[in-house]
């Protein structure tokens, strides 16, 4: 059978499928056998067929650490289809994959070059590794309050002063769909014979269609990782790991994985990724065309709301390429963060973001967006754009249908703004000026992992300036972390999350949710 018609090929979907309907006695895990035993409410919510495949490693369904069967097979399947020489399903998110990379590569004391906006997987791969980072800042962008890509020059910079680094890892695309120079990222690291690591979480996509970047794998990465729930078919925590040259050592990809992936992983997870990647194998270019399609829709109508902005490809560093179907959103020309319109698309217009930052929102389209999302947003953002009007005292009347009842918008708005109590202006959903992202560069003085298991102390957050952090702490979304275990803690790292905190976002890793007390290394 030829590559291509294999791809029309299941085997793990299949192998569950048959196993499900197979009749027997269960005596094995998980205890609700077949849906048996599970709570009515949660049948109502799901259904009773989801439980009856919710199935452990049975013969028939093969062996995630040690694949043989279906999961081998549908591996291969997956690697062929995206491009890879060798391809593991994670169970656990890119998380896992992150850190199984990192593990993979670089022992204690071993150096690796990554950008100082990684994800948090990254510096968990550090303190478990044992990993210690050379961090290249990537280029902001102020005008949007983004940060690009880190630049070849930076990257051949870093690796002509530490030769002796054993990887560089980085980020592409970035949340905001901002890809860098990966090409000439890899050239650069393949010069001296170490791997160029790639966290392509929401870049999994790349691959189905001429108008979206290059792939990390086409680009030279030896190693990638996505998140194929995020941008594609398969269900969240779904991901990929993807190993392309002979740089990477496969076997200690598998021995890292064992680690930090469940010895009981679900196989609903692992066979929606079967089912994802024949879904693409077969139409993603159709998909990612349509895909394309609604959001150049969203972007031709977003831009021509007066007081919005859509962000488009800016030729400047760190900046080679955008993915269009990541549309950002900058509303902070109407007076209101990107928290503020965060919380009235989704609490009173029934549109969600998947990021909120202060100038700005971001939205994923993807293959499940239909033209209906695409007006719902459009009205949504023209609804935002009204509403600065009538705080200004302009007569400006809003144009949105449909979304929601707009009088009930207004009435809750009116019982807001009746509210006697103080606010701040953060709290009112503005901003006197949009805070910058303050990323240390200096390497921490303890590792990420010897700060992480070194005694620490509860301190209030103005004493905690210039001592040790004991924590790893990032608003999330986006997961970028502003501390992290090792690192000096900084006046503009406190004031930034207190801001963020105030303007209504979501800080992770913080012991104390208030952000009143941080923990240090104990002196």
């Amino acid at each position: 059978m030829s590559p291509a018609n294999s791809q029309q090929q299941t085997p793990l979907l299949d192998a569950l499928r048959d196993r499900t309907n197979h009749p027997h006695a269960p005596f094995y895990a998980p205890g609700h056998k077949g849906g048996q035993g599970i709570s009515q409410p949660l049948i109502d919510l799901f259904g009773a067929a989801v439980f009856r495949s919710d199935l452990p490693e049975l013969p028939e369904l093969d062996n995630l650490f040690n694949p043989e069967g279906a999961i081998a097979e549908a591996q291969e399947l997956a690697a062929t289809a995206f491009g890879a020489q060798s391809t593991r399903f994670l169970a656990n998110g890119s998380t896992c994959g992150i850190i199984a990379a990192i593990l993979a590569t670089c022992g204690p004391s071993d150096k690796i070059i990554l950008p100082r906006n990684i994800h948090t997987s990254a510096i968990s791969g550090l303190i478990l590794s044992g990993a210690i980072p050379i961090f290249v800042n990537p280029e902001y962008n102020q005008d949007w309050d983004i940060a690009n890509s880190i630049t070849p020059e930076a990257t051949a910079a870093a690796l002509e002063q530490h030769p002796d680094a054993k990887a560089v890892m980085i980020v592409y695309p970035t949340y905001h769909g901002v890809c860098g120079d990966l090409r000439a990222i890899a050239q650069i690291t393949h010069q001296y014979n170490i791997p160029l690591l790639v966290d392509e979480a929401h870049g999994a996509h790349f691959n189905f269609h001429p108008n979206l970047p290059e792939p990390a794998l086409s680009a030279g990465a030896d190693l990638t990782v996505q998140s194929i729930h995020k941008t594609l078919g398969a269900m969240t925590q779904a991901s990929m790991l993807h190993v392309k040259g002979d740089r990477i050592d496969i076997q200690k990809i598998n021995k890292a994985l064992q680690l930090v992936q469940s010895t009981s992983p679900s196989y609903l997870l692992l066979a929606s990724l079967d089912a994802a990647r024949q879904q693409l194998a077969l139409h993603g270019k159709e998909l990612m065309a349509q895909t394309l399609q609604l959001a150049e829709k969203a972007r031709s109508r977003i831009s021509q709301i007066p007081g919005l902005s859509v962000l488009e490809p800016l030729n400047t560093p760190g900046f080679a390429a955008l993915d269009r179907t990541r549309l950002t959103v900058k509303v902070s020309d109407l007076g209101i963060t990107g928290f503020a319109a965060d919380d009235i698309l989704h609490s009173q217009l029934g549109v969600t973001a998947e990021l909120p930052m202060p100038q700005h929102l971001t939205f994923i389209i993807s293959l499940g967006n239909t033209e209906s999302d695409i007006d719902n947003l459009v009205k949504a953002c023209t609804f935002l754009e009204g509403r600065s009007q009538k705080e200004e005292g302009s007569s400006a009347t809003s144009t949105v249908q449909d979304v929601t009842d707009v009088t009930n918008v207004r009435k809750k708005e009116q019982v807001r703004e009746n509210k006697s109590e103080r606010r701040s202006p953060m709290s009112e959903g503005r901003l006197a000026h949009s805070p910058t992202l303050p990323l240390s560069l200096s390497p921490p003085l303890l590792s990420p992992r010897e700060a992480f298991f070194f005694p620490a102390e509860t301190v209030p957050a103005d004493k905690a300036v210039d001592r040790l952090c004991a924590e790893l702490i990032c608003p999330y979304p986006p997961g970028i972390p502003v501390l992290m275990p090792g690192e000096i803690i900084t006046p503009a790292a406190v004031d930034y999350l207190q801001q963020i905190l105030a303007a209504g976002g979501k800080i992770t890793g913080c012991s104390d949710p208030g952000l009143q007390t941080l923990k240090v290394v104990r002196q």
